[in-house]
């Protein structure tokens, strides 16, 4: 369906002409992309026709599909107002700012966290479906460079008086602001919820929300429970949707409400942590979208937390989201830039890690000597950690077998099947029930170089195996990994192994996202 018809949209018809693209080939183009999203779309050459002459305004993820179309063809971002559809975006700029002043942020936070309430991540559509498509990697670049010029604010401590006009006004700055998510502080989250108080009138503004260290503990073990949940069941499983909703119900009004400086830096902490989770959980389900907007706004909370080790895993984020995406180029910069920030900061474990990050993106990039730079850096600060070091929770799915599996994936990128191998048996060698999402992973990386090094029989079975795996979690990460095996098993589909591992998937395949 398309909304009502404005007159011509000159707009469009002027790009569809400079990108070289019919009216025909427009409409394949949305319909291919949105069956990538999992989106049934029918468009035609008179649909696009209605677009053009008539101006009429597709709904749902089509204005975002088809700046994507045309953005593919020029090379280039095509931002929806450039062809005539920019009042399409139902929230254009919601999770993408990164404010300078610390009130700004919460306000920034807490309105991405609203916005989630109505996103029905897990039945599809809504805000989110109505947002895909509109990814862009360039949006990090205002967040990371000011991240890196001032990765903390001088102050973050929350007076009273601020506090109680966000709980009066449904804001983070007071009157004159939307309705907010700081209505939610009547939910009760945390010990500190006052009451009116003696005298309080129908004019006196409402006891604000006194945030203690108690309140930030229990968002630290949603946030330690809900990394367990995302290893074991994978970001789209019920448990892991809980995440956005702890947000919205439980940090929302903690940040609208009023805190010491020692607090309020160890809230914005705890709010990052759990807003980073968020994206990562939307990244894996494949939601890109709101993984951005969660990424950005865990930066800037890591930024108020003056938490530089914590913004760096934060970039690291952004960065293998960009690489997967397919912008290698951006995602070195955002792993370099979380690497140089943390020089003398984080400890050895943690710089490993964001090495690590670093040489994925350059294998994707096709650079065997910066990945191998990479991987040697990443392994030597490995080496250099201690069992006493003050590595961060955040970090502890971190160890050897972790950058082996990474490794491997980035020998897969160079196409060099010996050193997959090499290292995806001691990736393989320790199966856990903690990280299941990452064993199959890894499993389908060695089904790749089995079948790469001409070991047919051992690629099924590897991938037999990866299948069985990613049946019980629910990530739309792995089962890209398992579709992208099969599309490299297409030249031997007769042999009876392979028609075989293909039904097995079968189930795997149809299953929605």
């Amino acid at each position: 369906m398309s909304r009502e018809p404005r007159g011509p949209n000159e707009k469009l018809g002027t790009v569809l002409a400079l990108a070289g693209i019919s009216n025909a080939g427009l409409a394949r183009r949305v319909n291919d992309l949105g069956a990538q999203r999992g989106l049934t779309l029918r468009y035609d050459k008179t649909s696009v026709a209605r677009w053009v002459s008539k101006g009429m305004v597709p709904q749902g993820a089509a204005p975002h599909l088809i700046a994507a179309a045309i953005g593919s063809k020029l090379g280039r971002p095509v931002p929806l107002h450039e062809i005539g559809l920019a009042d399409a975006d139902p929230a254009p700029e919601v999770g993408l700012a990164f404010p300078r002043d610390v009130r700004a942020a919460v306000q920034a936070a807490t309105d991405l966290y609203r916005l989630d309430l109505h996103g029905g991540r897990r039945g599809g559509g809504g805000i989110w479906q109505s947002l895909a498509g509109s990814f862009a990697v360039s949006a990090y670049a205002t967040p990371a460079s000011r991240w890196l010029i001032t990765p903390a604010d001088p102050s973050v401590a929350r007076d009273p008086e601020t506090a109680a006009r966000s709980a009066a006004y449904g804001t983070g700055t007071g009157p004159g602001g939307g309705g907010g998510a700081g209505a939610g502080a009547d939910t009760g989250a945390g010990t500190g919820a006052g009451d009116g108080g003696p005298g309080a009138g129908a004019d006196a503004l409402p006891a604000p929300l006194r945030v203690g260290h108690s309140d930030v503990a229990k968002l630290r073990e949603a946030a330690d429970e809900a990394r367990r949940w995302d290893s074991k069941y994978g970001g789209g499983d019920w448990r892991s949707s809980m995440v956005p909703e702890c947000l919205r119900v439980d940090a929302a009004p903690l940040l609208l409400g009023a805190y010491s400086d020692e607090v309020g830096r160890s809230l914005f902490g705890a709010a990052s942590e759990l807003t980073r989770l968020a994206g990562w959980m939307a990244f894996d389900t494949g939601q890109q979208e709101a993984a951005q907007r969660y990424y950005i706004q865990a930066l800037r909370l890591a930024r108020a937390a003056a938490d530089v080790p914590l913004g760096g895993y934060v970039l690291a984020s952004m960065s293998l989201q960009a690489t997967y995406r397919g912008f290698a180029d951006e995602g070195v910069d955002l792993a370099q830039a979380a690497v140089e920030r943390n020089r003398g900061l984080a400890t050895a474990r943690t710089m490993s890690f964001f090495r690590l990050v670093e040489a994925r993106a350059h294998a994707k990039a096709g650079d065997p000597q910066a990945c191998g730079a990479a991987l040697s850096g990443a392994e030597s600060w490995l080496e250099r950690s201690r069992g006493g070091d003050s590595d961060p929770s955040w970090l502890d799915f971190y160890s050897y077998d972790r950058l082996a599996a990474d490794a491997a994936e980035c020998y897969r990128d160079l196409k060099a099947p010996r050193q997959v191998r090499r290292f995806t048996e001691r990736a393989l060698s320790k199966p856990t029930e903690e990280f299941v999402r990452s064993h199959g992973l890894r499993l389908v990386v060695s089904a790749v170089a089995e079948l790469e090094s001409g070991n047919l029989d051992a690629a099924c079975a590897a991938g037999t195996r990866a299948v069985e795996v990613a049946g019980r979690i629910s990530s739309a990460r792995t089962t890209e990994y398992v579709r992208d095996l099969l599309n490299r098993l297409e030249p031997y589909g007769d042999e009876p192994r392979v028609a075989e591992l293909r039904e097995r998937a079968r189930p795997l395949l149809a299953a929605p996202a």
